[in-house]
C-alpha cells in the first residue's frame, strides 16, 4: 500500500504541476489551439507533435490575431480552446490583462531571457515565446531588374519617387504582424517622423491587401515589386524557390512570437506538453523548416541553419535600434489602426496624388534655383505629414470604450457602419487628412508649372 501511495503520489504531481515532465501516456486525447499562423506552419509541428504523442489529436483554429483575442474573450465563460498561438505580443498583453490566461513556467534548457533587448517570455509567467520575428522588406529580383528599380535597404529607401506604384502592404487593422510594422517605426522614428515617413512610403503602394498573407503572394507572383513583411514571408519564399529577398531595414524590431495556455483550458496537460516541444530541440529545428523559416530562440539550433539564415544571437544589430514598447503598443493599439486605416488604407488614391504630384515637382527642381517653388514644396510635404492628432492625444484612455468595439475590428471597408462616437471622430480625421492631401496636390503642381 506504500508503494501504491507513493507511485499515485509521482503520478499526480508528474501529470499538474507546472513544470514538471509530460509524458504520453498521462495526457489527454485532444488539444485545441487557436492560431493566426498560417497552415505551412500549424499543419508541421501538427504532424510533429502528434507523431510525438500518437494519442492525441491537434485540433487547428486559424483566425486573425483580433479575432483570436475576441474569441477567447467571447467563449471565456465556457472555454473549449486550450493554447492560443500567435505572434503580437501585444494581443497576449489584451488576453493577461483580461485575466484569460493560464501561467506556465517551460522547463526547457538553453533557452535566455533575452533575443536583442526584449524578453522572450512574459515576465509575469503568462504566455511564452518558441521564435522571433523581426519586419522589412521583400522584393522580387526578377521584377526589379526588369523595370530597372535599385533593390531597397532602408524604409527611407521606399519614399522614393522610382518605387511609385510598386510597393504593396497590408492594413494593420487586419493583421497583427503588420501593426507591429507600423508600430516599430512609430517608436523607431517618433510620432510625427514615424507617420511622415509612413504616408510618403505608403504614397508609392500600388495596394493595401486585407490579409498580410496578400503581400508575399503579391511578391512572388510579381504583381507588385516590393512588400512590407514580416521576416519569415520573405525567407520561406526564397526558401522555396520565388525569385525574391529580404532585408532587415536599421529601424526594425526583433520580438518574439508566442504561445500561452488559456485559462480553463480543457486539455492542459496537452496544452503544456506542446509548449514543451514547441522548446525541444525538435520543436526549435522544425522552424529551419524552409516553408517555415522563423528564428529559433535557442542558439544551439543556429548550428543546423541553412547558410546565411540570419542569427540574432551572433549578429546583434538586427533589432538594435528600437527599444520597443509593447506596454505602449498595447495601449494604443486601435487607435494606430483606425488612423492609418483613415489616413492611407481608405485614402489611398488621395495621398498618392499628393505625392506624385510633389515628386515630379521636385524632379523638375533638380539644378535650378527657384524659392517660390521651393516654398510650396515644402508646404505640400508638411501637408502630407500633418497629423489630425498628437501623440498624447493617441492614448486610449482619451477615448474610453470608442475604437473597441467588434464592428471597428472586423470591418474591411470604409463604409462599413461603426458605432457613432467613433465614426464621428474618424470622419474629422478624414476631412482633415483629405483637405491636406488635395491642399499638398495643388500646392506641388503650382511648383511644378513655375518651374516649366
Amino acid at each position: 500500500m506504500r508503494i501504491f501511495t507513493l507511485f499515485f503520489s509521482l503520478f499526480i504531481f508528474l501529470t499538474i504541476v507546472p513544470g514538471a515532465p509530460v509524458f504520453a501516456a498521462e495526457i489527454e486525447d485532444k488539444l485545441v489551439i487557436i492560431t493566426s499562423f498560417p497552415k505551412d506552419l500549424t499543419e508541421v509541428f501538427k504532424k510533429g507533435f502528434e507523431s510525438k504523442f500518437p494519442g492525441t489529436k491537434v485540433e487547428i483554429l486559424q483566425k486573425k490575431t483580433s479575432a483570436a483575442v475576441k474569441y477567447i474573450q467571447e467563449t471565456a465563460k465556457a472555454n473549449t480552446s486550450d493554447l492560443a498561438w500567435a505572434s503580437a505580443p501585444d494581443a497576449f498583453e489584451v488576453l493577461k490583462g483580461d485575466g484569460l490566461l493560464a501561467k506556465y513556467s517551460p522547463t526547457a534548457k538553453n533557452i535566455p531571457k533575452l533575443i536583442g533587448s526584449y524578453p522572450i517570455n512574459d515576465p509575469d509567467g503568462y504566455y511564452t515565446g518558441f521564435a522571433a520575428s523581426g519586419y522589412g522588406i521583400m522584393w522580387n529580383t526578377r521584377y526589379l531588374k526588369r523595370k530597372k528599380i535599385p533593390a531597397p535597404a532602408e524604409w527611407a529607401d521606399l519614399k522614393k519617387p522610382i518605387y511609385f506604384d510598386h510597393v504593396g502592404m497590408s492594413a494593420p487593422s487586419r493583421s497583427g504582424t503588420t501593426h507591429l510594422t507600423v508600430e516599430t517605426l512609430l517608436q523607431g522614428d517618433g510620432w510625427a517622423n514615424g507617420w511622415a515617413k509612413w504616408k510618403e512610403i505608403a504614397g508609392n503602394f500600388k495596394m493595401v491587401t486585407e490579409r498580410s498573407f496578400g503581400v508575399p503572394e503579391g511578391v512572388n507572383s510579381g504583381d507588385f515589386g516590393v512588400g512590407i513583411v514580416i521576416d519569415f514571408f520573405g525567407f520561406s519564399s526564397k526558401a522555396t524557390g520565388f525569385p525574391v529577398d529580404f532585408v532587415y531595414p536599421r529601424v526594425t524590431a526583433l520580438v518574439p512570437a508566442n504561445i500561452a495556455i488559456v485559462k480553463n483550458a480543457p486539455h492542459s496537460r496537452a496544452a503544456v506538453a506542446f509548449i514543451e516541444f514547441l522548446l525541444s530541440d525538435d520543436g526549435q529545428e522544425l522552424l529551419l523548416d524552409p516553408a517555415i523559416s522563423r528564428l529559433p530562440i535557442n542558439p544551439q539550433t543556429y548550428a543546423k541553419a541553412p547558410a546565411n539564415f540570419p542569427n540574432p544571437f551572433k549578429n546583434k544589430s538586427i533589432g538594435a535600434a528600437v527599444q520597443f514598447d509593447v506596454g505602449l503598443s498595447k495601449n494604443r493599439y486601435n487607435i494606430i489602426n483606425s488612423l492609418f486605416d483613415v489616413m492611407i488604407t481608405y485614402r489611398r488614391k488621395d495621398l498618392a496624388q499628393a505625392v506624385n504630384a510633389i515628386q515630379k515637382a521636385e524632379a523638375a527642381l533638380v539644378g535650378k534655383s527657384n524659392p517660390a517653388a521651393e516654398s510650396l514644396i515644402k508646404e505640400a510635404h508638411a501637408l502630407v505629414a500633418a497629423m489630425p492628432i498628437s501623440e498624447a492625444d493617441a492614448l486610449d484612455e482619451n477615448y474610453p470604450g470608442v475604437f473597441t468595439s467588434d464592428v471597428f475590428k472586423k470591418r474591411k471597408k470604409a463604409s462599413v457602419k461603426v458605432p457613432q462616437r467613433q465614426a464621428e471622430i474618424e470622419e474629422k480625421w478624414d476631412t482633415f487628412t483629405k483637405k491636406n492631401y488635395n491642399s499638398a496636390k495643388v500646392k506641388a503642381k503650382k511648383a511644378l508649372a513655375l518651374l516649366k
